[in-house]
């Protein structure tokens, strides 16, 4: 695992009142993916080529409509 997903998976667990399980980090890589493909969008550069983003401002949004 690298340093960063190490980071994200650690404040995940800091958040169970459980152990963690492998079931957990999947459905974690899951969500994940699922937040990319509803969040991301094409910005076009002015060379023509362009890049998927997603938008830091849309993952807060998305974080604070999830809390209770």
């Amino acid at each position: 695992m690298t340093p960063k997903a190490q980071k994200i998976w650690d404040a995940f667990c800091g958040e169970l009142i459980v152990e963690p399980t492998e079931d957990q980090a999947q459905a974690l890589a899951t969500a994940i993916r699922m937040i990319v493909d509803e969040y991301e969008y094409y910005e076009p550069y002015e060379d023509g080529f362009g890049a998927m983003v997603v938008s830091s401002l849309s993952l807060i949004e998305l974080a604070g409509e999830l809390e209770p």
